[in-house]
């Protein structure tokens, strides 16, 4: 989902990070996993994926940036869709690693990522990915504070949708649900509503239409679910989208309770579970990479539509806490406590013949 705009993406600076004296390299010699004592050192696996199985998503990710810049690079039309194409092909090239104690047994050492450059173009796959997890970090970073001032907080899961429009109609489209759900914001059914995330995807349809919806992740009150006057039914939930909407048919809108297990309400230290499944599918992506990737004219077309428009929303007691528009390299690298200052650094770096991060000897500067 996404989650910026381009206007908030750095300039292009990807061939003086290349040329970066930082990532200078020792003679070559591959770096070895630890040792305990009396053990002899083992030389690494050749690949990132092999070395980290955690860490597998990087070759796919990676691999779809590829594709989706390929696309923006073939676009003759525009010098702009070029520039993107270039920095998309400079995201991510190179990945610092050093090992550090796993959280939970400070007798294990696992590779850790240090340091990364991000192109953030908005559609990358990879900035997209990185953003994501940046996102749900934030939130749930925030999360037992805001829980310790409403201890008895309920969470719902609420999806609103409209009918599929034409790719050159979704900027129009976007504008309109902004409004209704302003509208719907102001309405008697949200007043129990203590705070919410929102997030707009759009998917592509099989016709290459597009459909623009709407998931919402929403605090409300403790009796949320006991009190008739604050208690908001499918179809009261319907009706009101559609009456904010302004629509002459009935929208499709999901909701349900965030549980912990199936038919069981999340409560208590079972709500962290039920949580995190709905914070990852509000704040997953804004476009799947599978349909970037299925029509380059209609990427083109979407990217031209969605510049610049803002698709992630807080408010009540979770506003700002994703701090939508504040993103480093050091904050998509997602650092946490893994970070490793004395420890000797290594890295893989993007080997495009087979598409998967391979290691390269040498120690990071």
């Amino acid at each position: 989902m996404l989650l910026t705009s381009d206007s908030n993406s750095l300039p292009d600076h990807g061939i003086e990070h290349k040329q970066n004296p930082q990532y200078a390299l020792e003679e070559p010699g591959p770096p070895v996993l630890p040792a305990g004592p009396g053990q002899p050192a083992i030389a690494e696996p050749e690949y990132l994926s092999d070395c980290s199985p955690k860490d597998r998503p990087w070759d796919e990710h990676r691999s779809q940036a590829d594709d989706v810049a390929a696309i923006y690079s073939r676009a003759r039309s525009s010098v702009w869709f070029s520039r993107l194409g270039e920095r998309m092909n400079l995201c991510s090239p190179v990945l610092e690693f050093a090992w550090v104690f796993e959280k939970d047994d400070s007798s294990v050492l696992t590779p850790k990522l240090q340091k990364a450059y991000f192109c953030r173009v908005r559609h990358c796959p990879v900035c997209q990915w990185r953003r994501s997890l940046m996102w749900i970090a934030r939130f749930l970073q925030a999360l037992p504070h805001v829980l310790d001032e409403y201890p008895k907080a309920r969470f719902l899961f609420l999806t609103l949708t409209l009918r599929n429009v034409a790719v050159n109609e979704l900027r129009g489209t976007c504008a309109q649900m902004g409004k209704a759900w302003g509208r719907l914001s102001k309405r008697r059914e949200f007043a129990a509503v203590l705070g919410w995330l929102r997030a707009v995807e759009i998917t592509r349809g099989e016709d290459g239409s597009a459909h623009p919806h709407c998931h919402t992740l929403m605090m409300v009150s403790g009796d949320y679910f006991r009190r008739p006057d604050k208690y908001v039914t499918h179809a009261e939930w319907l009706k009101a989208w559609r009456e904010s909407l302004r629509l002459d048919y009935d929208p499709t809108v999901y909701v349900e309770a965030v549980t912990a297990k199936r038919g069981r309400p999340a409560k208590g230290q079972r709500t962290l579970s039920g949580l995190l499944n709905a914070a990852r599918e509000t704040l997953k992506y804004c476009v799947k990479p599978s349909d970037m990737m299925a029509d380059p004219s209609w990427l083109l077309e979407l990217t031209r539509q969605v510049h610049n428009l803002k698709f992630i929303t807080t408010g009540g007691a979770f506003k700002g806490v994703l701090r939508e528009n504040q993103e480093t390299d050091e904050e998509l690298t997602l650092l946490g406590d893994g970070v490793a200052d004395e420890s000797p650094k290594f890295y893989f770096d993007w080997h495009r013949p087979v598409r998967r991060y391979k290691r390269r000897g040498g120690i990071i500067q």
